[in-house]
């Protein structure tokens, strides 16, 4: 998938200067009450943009691959967990496939063995913000900013430097497209999801991946501790529950003949980069 230009406008922007050019008319055709309904419409536009994460309405994003591919590529967010990211990377061990994580810097920094462990297997990292604050969008652009920088330095620190950014809840805004491109990041969202809450609702995982699951798809999965919707249920029941799914998935992957690939192959461009080295090639050619 071409990432547009930065000189383009975004959607966003046509949509805004299309509203006005069209108020303006209204507003001579109609007088000033008919013009209020293209700029009300835009409004509302952009109230519902942000949380239409398989769409770059305020800037370019990348939520998939090319469809004509027997390909997807897996992504886990929020960790690393101190429990449930090891027992993940055993899984994905076992089956041979790649991953990417969109880390916390949080979490980076608290667990660091598990940063190593996952470049040790050849696995790739992503940015997801320091703090993972679900409002951070609704925050200034140098908030955003430090946050993002923050895990930056964070994983600078094993010699990776991330070159994708993928926002909480994959929740864009207008004050976002300026700062990764100020950073030299590019935003990748994901096309498939389990909508399991950040693990909160693990149950049907698989189910749902599967079922919906679309060759050059970006897979949704968490690795941060997942939750019981029962109280009665033990935690050790809910973590077997939890790689029981996971599982299920890269079963079921295999079944319906989809490779899984590195996201840098998938999309067509680098991920990361390690020293002075890009990780990840071109796979696919561009449509």
């Amino acid at each position: 998938m071409k990432i547009p230009a930065k000189s383009s406008l975004s959607t966003g922007e046509k949509t805004g200067i299309a509203a006005f050019i069209l108020a303006g008319s209204f507003f001579v055709l109609w007088g000033p009450v008919w013009s209020i309904f293209p700029l009300a419409g835009f409004v509302l536009i952009c109230l519902a943009a942000p949380f239409v994460t398989d769409y770059g309405f305020f800037l370019p994003v990348i939520c998939r691959g090319p469809r004509q591919v027997s390909c997807v590529a897996l992504s886990f967010d929020d960790g690393p967990d101190k429990v449930t990211t090891p027992l993940v990377l055993d899984l994905l061990k076992s089956h041979q496939v790649p991953a990417t994580f969109f880390v916390t810097g949080e979490n980076a920094r608290r667990h660091p063995d598990l940063i190593a462990r996952i470049l040790g297997q050849g696995h790739t990292i992503g940015n997801h913000t320091y703090s993972h604050d679900p409002l951070i969008m609704l925050k200034s652009s140098r908030q955003l900013k430090e946050e993002i920088i923050k895990t930056q330095d964070i994983l600078a620190v094993h010699g990776i430097r991330p070159l994708v950014f993928r926002p909480p809840a994959g929740i864009t805004n207008p004050k976002l497209g300026p700062v990764l491109s100020e950073l030299g990041l590019t935003a990748v969202t994901f096309s498939r999801r389990a909508r399991d809450r950040g693990n909160r609702r693990i149950s049907g995982i698989a189910s749902k991946i599967l079922g919906r699951v679309r060759p050059g798809d970006i897979i949704l999965l968490h690795d941060s501790k997942p939750w019981a919707e029962n109280s009665k249920v033990t935690d050790n029941t809910v973590l077997y529950s939890f790689l029981t799914e996971i599982e299920r998935v890269l079963d079921g992957l295999e079944i319906q003949k989809l490779s899984v690939v590195p996201l840098s192959e998938l999309i067509g461009q680098a991920v990361m980069e390690k020293g002075t080295e890009r990780i990840g090639s071109r796979m696919f050619p561009e449509k």
